[in-house]
């Protein structure tokens, strides 16, 4: 059992989770000690609890298109790994989902990040994770000065309740996704 193994049981097991065991949930964190992307996101939504699978859903889709990767790119561990803001998903809101717990990052992040040794850039996505690692939730303001965050790159959640954000900053898509698209090249490279 690998270190990551270890600290999913623990986060499993922690008493703070009991409700999500009790719903039979796992902790949709995925990766491995040789992953090169880390992928640092809100929470995961209703599909992706079920399926235990991160992004399996039309953000998901979404957010492969704009890295331009594949399927088989984006779900091996090995390439990409993904640590949410939460490891389960929060329940649905008023206005999609609700937020992910503040102190789940707090307590379990740096445990995670220790392991992931050769990641070579991280996607901090939405305004949890922008708040928690940049230091500011100002999505707009982060994405555009996303090349001054690198290794980190912050980019906009690609839900469907963003769609307005993104019709509103055409400039993400027309300058921000190329970028992306070449870091992750660069980043999933051999060697």
């Amino acid at each position: 059992m690998s270190t990551l193994d270890e600290l999913r049981a623990r986060v499993a097991e922690h008493p703070s989770n009991a409700w999500a065991r009790e719903l039979g949930w796992r902790p949709v964190i995925v990766g491995s000690e040789r992953a090169r992307v880390l992928i640092l996101g809100q929470a995961p939504g209703r599909l992706a609890q079920a399926s235990g699978i991160p992004f399996d859903d039309p953000s998901g889709r979404l957010l492969r298109s704009w890295m331009g990767v594949t399927d088989d790119e984006f779900w091996n561990p090995d390439l990409v790994a993904v640590l949410p803001m939460d490891a389960y998903f929060p329940g649905k809101g008023a206005s999609g989902d609700k937020a992910p717990r503040r102190d789940f990052a707090e307590r379990w992040h740096p445990l995670f990040l220790e392991q992931f040794t050769a990641v070579r850039l991280t996607l901090v996505i939405g305004r949890y994770a922008q708040r928690h690692y940049l230091g500011s939730a100002d999505v707009t303001a982060n994405v555009r000065a996303a090349e001054s965050f690198l290794p980190r790159y912050p980019i906009v959640h690609p839900s469907p309740l963003a769609r307005g954000w993104r019709t509103r900053n055409p400039w993400f898509l027309e300058e921000n996704v190329p970028r992306l698209r070449h870091l992750v090249r660069d980043a999933l490279a051999p060697g």
